[in-house]
C-alpha cells in the first residue's frame, strides 16, 4: 500500500491537490511525497514523507530507482511533463499518469484526461483535474472534492505569532500579496494598483502586513508603501499567517491558493487566468476580475469594504 507520488512543481497547484492526496492517505496508501523542497514544510502536520525532488536528470532516475527499493512499486504523477514520466519508467517503477504531452506509451495505466478539461467555459477545475486523477488510481467513482482543509502545526501558528509580536503587530491585520511576476500570453500577472490599495488600507486605519518570499523584498518596498513586511519564513508560517488575518487580497498565485487552503477570508484578483480552472477553492473567497482584464480600482475597494465590514463571500 506504499504509493510514490510527485507532485505538481508549483504551490498553488501542489494545494489544489490536496484532496487528490487526502483521498489516496483515506484508501489506506501511506504516501512518500516527491516534490519542491518547500513541500516538506507545507505538510509538517501530515503523516507523510516529503523527499525533495532531484535536480537534474541522472540524479532524478537515481531518486526513482533509490525510492523504488522501499516502496512496492507504484507511481502516480500529478506532473503532466514527459521527462517526469521517462524518469520514472526507466527507474522501473509502475506509472500512473495523465496521458499528456505524448507520454502514454510510457505509462502502466494512461488516464486520459477528461474531454470537459478543455473545454472553454467548463466546469472542470484543477481540485477537479486532480482529484479525478486520483479517483481513477483507486478505480473509485468522480466526486466533487471537497473545500480545501490544509492542516497546521502549533509550532508554525506560534511562528506567525511571533513574527507579527515582533513587527509591533499586535490587533488585526489584512495581509497583502502582490505576488505572481512576469507575463502570461502577452500580459502582466500582476494588478498593477497594489501601490493604491496598501494606502487606501492605511488611510482607512487598517495594519498592512505582507510577507516576500525569497528574493521578493524590494519588489514589495515598491509595490506596498507603508506596509509592514515580515521576515522571510517557511510556507507552513506563511499559511498560518494568512489563517489568521482579517482579509487577504491576492493575485491568483501560490499565496490566493494557500490562502483558500486555510480558510481565510479572500479577494483573488484576476486579469489574465482562467477563473475556471483556477479559482481559489474556498466557499470564504471572492474573485474580482476575469482572464478578460483585471478589475479597476474602485471594484477591488468595493469588495473590500465589504468583506471588511461582515459582508458574505459571494
Amino acid at each position: 500500500m506504499k504509493l510514490l507520488v510527485r507532485l505538481p512543481n508549483h504551490l498553488g497547484d501542489t494545494l489544489m491537490a490536496l484532496t487528490a492526496l487526502e483521498r489516496l492517505a483515506a484508501a489506506g496508501h501511506v504516501l512518500t511525497l516527491v516534490g519542491k523542497g518547500w513541500a516538506r514544510a507545507l505538510f509538517a502536520a501530515y503523516d507523510w514523507t516529503v523527499v525533495p525532488v532531484a535536480a537534474g536528470w541522472r540524479a532524478s532516475i537515481a531518486q526513482w530507482r533509490q525510492l523504488k527499493a522501499t516502496h512496492d512499486g507504484d507511481a502516480l504523477l500529478l506532473t503532466n511533463s514527459f521527462g517526469t514520466a521517462l524518469a520514472a519508467r526507466l527507474a522501473g517503477l509502475r506509472v500512473t499518469a495523465y496521458a499528456t504531452d505524448g507520454r502514454g506509451v510510457l505509462l502502466s495505466r494512461a488516464v486520459i484526461v477528461p474531454r470537459r478539461w478543455y473545454l472553454r467555459g467548463s466546469a472542470m477545475h484543477s481540485v477537479d483535474y486532480y482529484d479525478a486523477l486520483a479517483a481513477a488510481y483507486l478505480r473509485e467513482r468522480v466526486r466533487t472534492p471537497p473545500a480545501l482543509a490544509l492542516r497546521l502545526t502549533d509550532a508554525a501558528r506560534a511562528r506567525a505569532r511571533d513574527l507579527l509580536l515582533t513587527a509591533g503587530v499586535t490587533g488585526d491585520y489584512v495581509v497583502l500579496c502582490p505576488g505572481a511576476t512576469g507575463r502570461h500570453r502577452g500580459r502582466d500577472k500582476t494588478w498593477a494598483q497594489f501601490p493604491q490599495l496598501c494606502g487606501w488600507l492605511l488611510q482607512q486605519g487598517h495594519a498592512v502586513v505582507a510577507q516576500p518570499g525569497p528574493g521578493e523584498r524590494e519588489r514589495f518596498v515598491q509595490a506596498l508603501p507603508g506596509a509592514t513586511l515580515l521576515p522571510e519564513a517557511d510556507v507552513a508560517t506563511f499559511a498560518a499567517l494568512l489563517a489568521g488575518s482579517r482579509l487577504v487580497v491576492a493575485n491568483d498565485s501560490g499565496p490566493s491558493h494557500v490562502a483558500a487552503a486555510v480558510g481565510a477570508p479572500l479577494i483573488a484578483l484576476f486579469g489574465v487566468t482562467d477563473v475556471e480552472k483556477t479559482r481559489p477553492w474556498s466557499a470564504n473567497a471572492v474573485v474580482v476580475g476575469s482572464d478578460a482584464g483585471w478589475p479597476t480600482f474602485d471594484e477591488v475597494t468595493s469588495a473590500v469594504a465589504q468583506r471588511l465590514t461582515g459582508g458574505d463571500a459571494a
